[in-house]
Formats: structure tokens, C-alpha cells, sequence
């Protein structure tokens, strides 16, 4: 699926464009259509934690996102070996809609109960 970046990716404010893949039920792949060396691997983060936050009413209007929107949320994840030192960033979340193909990170206030480099073996049942 390719989706047009509504708000720039933090760091990466040249990439407009990006294909989101599978990689499995828990991974995806966001590829930046400009530039084949950049790209990231995305979390689902409902599978680490309960996790909310609100979207802000100027990027719900750029996403074009009303109450019956299908959007998809997912966090960049730094991958390490082994998996278990991995980090995510649930400060920063994509937004996907994909209604429309749009997307946009979240940068999330500084008072955030988040991290922006939380390990995943915090997470997982010991």
C-alpha cells in the first residue's frame, strides 16, 4: 500500500511518499518511494501495551480522519539481536489511514506516560 506523508517523519522531512509491507502479524515495512535506502520497521504496539493517545484536530484534518476512518497505528522499532533488545519509539507514533492512503507521525507532548526507547523484553511475560 502506498500512502502520501501528510507530516514529515522526524529527521526525514524529504520522504513524501511511502509503501507500507507485511512482514508479519506483529512487523511491518514503511519504504520511502524516493530513496530505496531509507526505511523503517514498524510495531504494532497493541501487541507490547495498552497504549492511547489523541490525535491532533490539524493532522486529523490533513489525514482527513473522521469517526468512521480505518487507520492503522504503528511505532518505529529500532531492531537489535537479539529481538527481545529491540527498542520502540511510542512517542512518535504513525498514523495510516488508509481510506485515503495518508499518513503522518505524532510526536506526543513531553508530560507522555511514553518513552522514546522502550526495550520490548519490558513487555513480554517472563
Amino acid at each position: 500500500m502506498k500512502f502520501d506523508i501528510c507530516v514529515p517523519i522526524l529527521g526525514f522531512e524529504n520522504v513524501k511518499e511511502v509503501t507500507l509491507e507485511k512482514i508479519d502479524d506483529i512487523f511491518m515495512r514503511m519504504q520511502s518511494a524516493e530513496d530505496k535506502y531509507i526505511s523503517f520497521t514498524l510495531i504494532n504496539p497493541f501487541v507490547l501495551r495498552e497504549y492511547d493517545f489523541e490525535i491532533p484536530d490539524n493532522t486529523q484534518q490533513l489525514l482527513g480522519i473522521d469517526k468512521n476512518s480505518n487507520l492503522i497505528i504503528l511505532n518505529i522499532v529500532l531492531i537489535q539481536s537479539p529481538i527481545e533488545n529491540s527498542v520502540v519509539n511510542f512517542v512518535g507514533p504513525m498514523v495510516f489511514n488508509t481510506d485515503n492512503n495518508k499518513a503522518a507521525q505524532i510526536i506526543l507532548s513531553e508530560s507522555t506516560k511514553y518513552s522514546v526507547a522502550e526495550k520490548i523484553s519490558t513487555f513480554l511475560k517472563k
